[in-house]
């Protein structure tokens, strides 16, 4: 059955898309390759992932999207086309596809107008923008509609967004641009700063999945990985070993960001909200919910209950379909004929 509407989950690092009844039919690196030369797109999404830090001067693997945010705006309608086109074939005269896309709850105005311009632009007329972290907390499968307040971290690849939910909106929220690529970046600077050695990209991401933690655990304790860079002082190439420890200290200076957003959304959070969530406790979402002891140190920092979310990836994604699902019902119930009225009997015997 072909799909007429979806729900996109526009990451800095991936784009998930969601299709009804399917679940998530796309999953796909936020990325562009383009030929400088006649700024022409060669590849998107994993192909061109594969090519970052590994193109000649001609060619440039683009990520458009940077804190959560557009940052190039003609390679993000590129790339959102291209997945559109990929998920929903190529639009007609007579397709009109609803598509739900989320955003960052600490976006502005102007952003929130790119990324409306950017879906146009890629064909898409009829566009619903809903926020990462209501997105996040309806896909955790917490109860967002009820007189409950319910309270989410989703941690994704650009911001880190905390807020705490009740009766389907956002009561109190905090967005920060601290998220998986900061400490992606927090990484390649310590091993520049100790060892006098560059490392790529992917590189400080793969030390960041195999051996990073947020808090001490047994699992991370005594792990280390070997890599190799560029040696500053000489160019040439050069291998050293990165303990868990040394990826903990890299790393404190984000993850202290992101705890004050947690601090911050609970200290202007209302008291009877406040003590749901005590009841309750905080739901991780995204990406950096995988991080070794995030959950941990979360909990010592607040002194709250936290849990991870079930597919803390996926989120985002599936609150977005929910959303798109509730809009659809909605359609096709005004869409339905009104019962008729029985006409009163005014015959006299």
């Amino acid at each position: 059955m072909r799909l007429k509407n979806i729900a996109i989950d526009l990451g800095t690092v991936n784009t998930l898309v969601y299709g009804k009844g399917k679940g998530i039919i796309l999953r796909e690196p936020s990325v562009v390759a383009v030929d400088v030369e006649s700024d022409v797109v060669l590849a998107v999404g994993e192909k061109a992932r594969e090519m970052i830090g590994r193109t000649p001067d001609t060619i440039e693997a683009v990520c458009p999207l940077h804190d959560g945010v557009i940052a190039d705006f003609d390679i993000t309608a590129t790339m959102l086309k291209h997945f559109i086109q990929e998920t929903l074939g190529k639009p007609s005269h007579f397709s009109k596809p609803k598509i739900v896309i989320c955003v960052p709850s600490g976006v502005t105005g102007v952003e929130r107008r790119a990324v409306e311009d950017a879906m146009a632009d890629a064909g898409v007329r009829q566009v619903e923008i809903m926020t990462e972290p209501m997105a996040a907390a309806m896909g955790a499968g917490l109860p967002v509609m009820d007189p409950i307040g319910s309270m989410v971290v989703d941690i994704g690849g650009g911001t880190s967004e905390v807020a705490v939910i009740s009766l389907g909106d956002i009561v109190t929220s905090t967005s920060v641009r601290v998220a998986g690529n900061k400490f992606d970046e927090s990484i390649s600077q310590y091993v520049k700063d100790k060892y006098n050695l560059l490392i790529g990209e992917r590189t400080a991401e793969e030390l960041k999945l195999q051996i990073g933690s947020a808090y001490p655990t047994e699992e991370s304790n005594g792990l280390s990985l070997k890599v190799k860079g560029r040696n500053l002082a000489d160019g040439l190439p050069a291998y050293i070993t990165i303990t868990a420890a040394e990826i903990r200290e890299a790393i404190s200076d984000p993850l202290s960001e992101i705890i004050d957003a947690v601090r911050n959304t609970l200290q202007k959070t209302e008291p009877e909200l406040a003590a749901d969530v005590i009841d309750h406790g905080i739901t991780l979402t995204g990406g950096g919910a995988l991080l070794r002891g995030i959950d941990e140190l979360i909990k010592t920092e607040t002194s709250l209950p936290v849990r991870i979310a079930d597919s803390p990836l996926d989120c985002v994604a599936l609150g977005a379909g929910m959303r798109l699902q509730g809009i659809e019902q909605a359609e096709r119930q005004k869409q339905q004929p009104e019962p008729k009225k029985s006409e009163p009997n005014d015959s006299k015997e």
